[in-house]
């Protein structure tokens, strides 16, 4: 049976219209997105196989791409486009709104902060924090972009982006897309290497956070830092 077909009140626009999106399930929303099935299947059934490319998790179907989209038959750029920008908008209302300059004192802090950025990604990014002595953030870049399971992040360009915002103390953090969050023989090596080129500057390496989906590791809670 086509759509138009259905019961006025079992169509997903009109079901929003009725009773609210709270109403409506995730495939009934990811079709009110898409508009339009195919000549084989109804535009619920194509949402269907979207949420199957994710096995029903709207929190994997974040990490989907552009071109896993498109595989779907059905789905071009323009419907794929949709997805990513209504995935993407959902994440940024995930960030928490913060004052300007929040303290962050803990690892916990950055978590709340850096989690709902990172924790979708399917490739490593290496990001620093910059804090005042005050232990106030001044600003926060993304420092290194690695792939699968390493992120490169030069010492150069981490302490130049302290030194350019006078920072006295630094976060650094970094995702692991696998979710496996103890730290690598590498990332322990990098995290002594940043440490000692922050004591010759007197900036002190205050954490560093392995952020790996709704878990985190911390170093100096482990007792590395």
């Amino acid at each position: 049976m086509k759509l138009k077909e259905w019961n006025k009140d079992d169509r997903p626009r009109e079901k929003l219209m009725l009773k609210g999106s709270v109403a409506l399930s995730d495939a009934e929303l990811i079709a009110i997105l898409l508009r339009s099935g195919t000549r084989e299947q109804t535009v619920i059934d194509l949402a269907r196989h979207v949420l199957s490319l994710a096995n029903n998790s709207l929190a994997e179907l974040g990490k989907i791409d552009l071109k896993q989209f498109q595989a779907v038959k059905g789905i071009g750029l323009t419907k794929g486009a949709t997805l990513l920008a209504a995935l993407e908008l959902g994440r940024r209302r995930a960030i928490p709104h913060t004052e300007e300059r929040p303290a962050i004192c803990k690892a916990m802090d950055v978590q709340n902060i850096m989690e709902p950025i990172l924790s979708d990604l399917t490739y490593e990014e290496f990001w620093a924090l910059a804090l005042n002595q005050a232990g106030r953030l001044i600003d926060k870049k993304k420092v290194g972009h690695g792939g699968l399971s390493a992120t490169p992040a030069d010492i150069r360009i981490v302490f130049k982006f302290a030194l350019d915002n006078l920072a006295t103390q630094l976060f650094l953090v970094h995702n692991h897309p696998s979710g496996e969050k103890f730290p690598s023989k590498d990332d322990i090596t990098l995290t002594l290497h940043m440490q000692n080129a922050g004591d010759m500057l007197n900036i002190k390496i205050v954490d560093h956070i392995i952020i790996a989906g709704k878990n985190y590791f911390s170093f100096k809670e482990e007792g590395l830092l």
